[in-house]
């Protein structure tokens, strides 16, 4: 059985590990080999997990059967002071894809952004990522478009997807 549950700064290496077998697989063939190492290492050390959780207000959530993680995602309440909830992570073991996880951790986001109010799930997504089409199924709708550059004239191209709940 499946079970979501919150996530510590002691799953960082967890989360970490999960973001490095997964990100080749999602954007091997969208981003440069340079870019992948470049954003995992932006992203995923432990400063700039301690800094998501401490100062901008994520939590982060692991799925897990038994005692293996297969997947995460991090959220954050009143994204923008707006009602709404950003989903700004959320990644499942490549070989775990297709069973429901993904669902399941949006899902869970989804019942306790309720919870706080929200009226609307909001994330974002690669433009040239297969993985719009499983947004879509769950009732996200693309509402813009963003450029996002980063350091080393690295540019994150995305749609903002949306969800009313």
């Amino acid at each position: 059985m499946i079970t979501i549950v919150a996530a510590t700064a002691k799953d960082y290496q967890t989360i970490r590990d999960i973001a490095h077998e997964t990100w080749p697989v999602a954007y091997g063939e969208i981003l440069s080999k340079e870019q992948l190492d470049y954003m995992l290492g932006a992203f995923y050390n432990d400063e700039a997990l301690n800094d998501s959780v401490i100062n901008k207000g994520n939590h982060f959530v692991l799925a897990k059967e038994g005692d293996l993680t297969l997947g995460f995602a991090s959220y954050e309440h009143n994204y923008k002071e707006k009602h709404q909830t950003k989903i700004h992570k959320i990644y499942v073991l490549t070989n775990t894809q297709g069973k429901g996880i993904g669902k399941k951790l949006i899902d869970f986001v989804e019942n306790v952004a309720i919870e706080n109010h929200s009226t609307a799930l909001t994330l974002n997504v690669n433009r040239f990522n297969k993985a719009l089409h499983f947004y879509q199924k769950l009732g996200f709708g693309i509402v813009g478009e963003v450029d996002i550059e980063l350091d080393h004239g690295y540019l994150m191209e995305d749609y903002i997807l949306e969800k009313k709940i």
